[in-house]
């Protein structure tokens, strides 16, 4: 009979070479990742020289380039572009809104995107319908024909901003039924700082009217309407709005040794607004998708699986992108074993989401441990429909999206202000070593962190995590029991 102590030795011993593997592979592609690169100077290029990148401009075609010519530059292989359409194209105009009466001043003001155009109207009345709540329009009276101003909390943390989407759907709809001419969002943001959102969800153009307006010219306009004086205002939105236009994701690879028809996905969006030069959304992310490759490629490890580093497009329309490479491939997404997605700047990673999937938390806690030096461990069991990786979580796919403080990020969101000095290069260095490594280590594990899930499995996923009242204010819910998206059966 074995002793204690030699079955101990037995287990060591059976043990170190795996362990000894995995310390030595994610030292190596850590240390590549946080050595010198090209990470600021491809960022750079793509904010100061490119810019704000919305699909169908100049820009973003130039974008499109720039992210063919770094994945070569980093040794990716199979480098090739995936196209696409979105069903409208959309340009911001010259927009105007004025008091004129009984008082004179312009509001700072720009279009909703993907909002409709409204022609020059003269002497519209301003109805102040507070926070858009039902309560709130049943208290307002005169509504149709108006510009309807709601109010807004002063945007500080993750659920400030996902009430900003959230709450806008119904808003629009009362705001129909009341046959208001339009809607008046004011800015969530101090000292007149401008960004751009968008109401649509699949690049479809939206249902009314709609203007964001300077936070403190929204609140001089409340305290009039508040004191009692019927505000009149002169607007006009000529937004230029078209036809399906073509946009494009960029595809690069690492292939597997052992099964290179099985796959992991490492991506973010390429796109983005336009007011500034997108480099916290999500320019730095894509940046990071590059030199991710990099320093796997240099660190000389190929994983086990094939590893597809994707920078997608159309994100900021409704995920159209991820959405349309979820559906072109969607006969081989048994083979994913994967996906994980950058999307919320350069505050500090405390881990990752697995998007209600707690047959995977163990796993993952495997695969994270080395990244403690970073303190980014954490694994939550939450999910979110607000980036690429929601149509491969409707597909039943294992996604792991990172969760980062809010640093820097909910003031520039999507804001003229959101430009390359924002990024902290040398922080954006440690995130690409987090995402270098969790991306090599899903690709090379013996075993998949959890199977694709049934239909079934799904709802009930999205049901436990809540993601179905998140989603049912808008048209993806009805698109995912419609079938139109997500796993069939």
């Amino acid at each position: 009979m074995r002793t204690l102590g030699t079955l101990l030795l037995t287990l060591t011993t059976f043990l170190l070479p795996t362990y000894a593997q995995t310390s030595d592979a994610s030292a190596r592609i850590i240390d590549e990742a946080l050595k010198p690169s090209p990470i600021g100077d491809n960022l750079q290029r793509l904010t100061d020289q490119i810019g704000g990148r919305v699909p169908g401009t100049p820009a973003m075609t130039k974008a499109i380039a720039w992210g063919v010519d770094a994945f070569k530059a980093a040794g990716g292989a199979n480098v090739h572009t995936e196209e696409f359409t979105i069903q409208a194209s959309w340009a911001e105009g010259a927009t105007k809104m004025e008091v004129v009466a009984p008082e004179r001043f312009a509001l700072r003001v720009n279009s909703i995107a993907w909002a409709p155009a409204l022609a020059p109207q003269s002497h519209v009345p301003i109805v102040d319908v507070g926070d858009g709540s039902t309560a709130a329009f049943a208290k307002a009276s005169g509504l149709a024909g108006a510009i309807l101003l709601v109010h807004s909390e002063e945007m500080k943390t993750w659920d400030d901003l996902f009430a900003e989407y959230s709450r806008a759907p119904g808003i629009i709809d009362r705001a129909l039924q009341a046959k208001a001419l339009a809607v008046a969002f004011q800015s969530t943001r101090p000292h007149d700082l401008m960004y751009r959102h968008t109401n649509a969800v699949n690049g479809e153009i939206d249902r009314i009217p709609m203007v964001l307006v300077a936070r403190e010219d929204a609140s001089r306009a409340a305290r009039l309407l508040a004191s009692g004086q019927k505000l009149y205002a002169d607007i006009w939105i000529p937004n230029h709005v078209g036809g399906p236009i073509k946009a494009a994701n960029v595809v690069a690879e690492i292939k597997g040794s052992e099964k290179p028809d099985e796959f992991v996905t490492l991506g973010a969006h390429l796109d983005s607004w336009e007011l500034g030069t997108g480099a916290l959304d999500n320019g730095c992310n894509a940046a990071l998708v590059i030199d991710s490759l990099r320093a796997i490629k240099a660190s000389g490890l190929t994983p086990r699986r094939t590893i597809r580093f994707i920078l997608f497009a159309g994100e900021e329309e409704g995920m159209t992108g991820s959405f349309s490479y979820v559906r072109a491939h969607r006969a081989e997404l048994d083979k994913a074993a994967g996906v994980v997605v950058f999307d919320s700047g350069i505050g500090r990673v405390t881990g990752f989401s697995v998007g209600g999937r707690k047959d995977a938390v163990s796993a993952t806690k495997e695969i994270l441990a080395p990244l403690a030096q970073f303190d980014a461990t954490g694994v939550t069991t939450d999910a979110d429909w607000g980036t690429d990786n929601f149509d491969f979580l409707l597909e039943g796919v294992p996604t792991l999206v990172a969760n980062q403080e809010e640093g820097n990020y909910l003031i520039n969101y999507h804001a003229s202000s959101d430009t390359f000095d924002k990024v902290d290069i040398a922080q954006l260095k440690k995130h690409t070593a987090e995402a270098a490594w969790v991306t090599y280590a899903l690709a090379d594990s013996p075993d998949r962190i959890g199977p694709r899930l049934n239909h079934a499995e799904i709802e009930q996923t999205l049901r436990e995590t809540h993601m179905d009242d998140q989603l049912k204010p808008t048209t993806l819910w009805q698109q995912w029991q419609s079938g139109k998206r997500g796993r069939a059966q």
